[in-house]
């Protein structure tokens, strides 16, 4: 019993001492942590105003045809009308985009079916 009881007291010792060290560790942690993110911030902002510089150079240009207008140009252009065969060769889009943008064309009354699988500009 006594044997137990002195294990019990050192145990209860270096446990004290390892919370120790653990707040000596942690108390350091939060003092880089303080001096870290205000270095970081610098560059972060320096980084933000050369990214945000060269984000609004693409802004100017042209803009990025939709898969409507790609579409609507290839059959706008087919003076007999675009076949589906040509529609897909021209626009480079998989049948379900293709019959989805057709359908949608024709919806919005700017492009009308001809016959079967050929389209006209309205």
């Amino acid at each position: 019993m006594k044997n137990l009881q002195t294990q019990l007291k050192a145990v209860s010792k270096e446990l004290g001492k390892l919370s120790k060290q653990v707040e000596k560790l942690s108390a350091q942690v939060a003092k880089q942590a303080k001096v870290k993110p205000a270095a970081k911030k610098k560059a972060a902002t320096k980084k933000a105003k050369k990214v945000a510089a060269k984000k609004a150079a693409p802004k100017k240009s042209a803009k990025k045809l939709t898969v409507l207008d790609a579409v609507y140009d290839v059959v706008r252009r087919a003076r007999s009308g675009a076949t589906i065969a040509q529609l897909k060769a021209k626009t480079g889009l998989n049948p379900r985009q293709l019959s989805n943008a057709l359908y949608k064309l024709s919806t919005r009354g700017k492009i009308a079916a001809k016959a079967r699988g050929i389209y006209v500009k309205k």
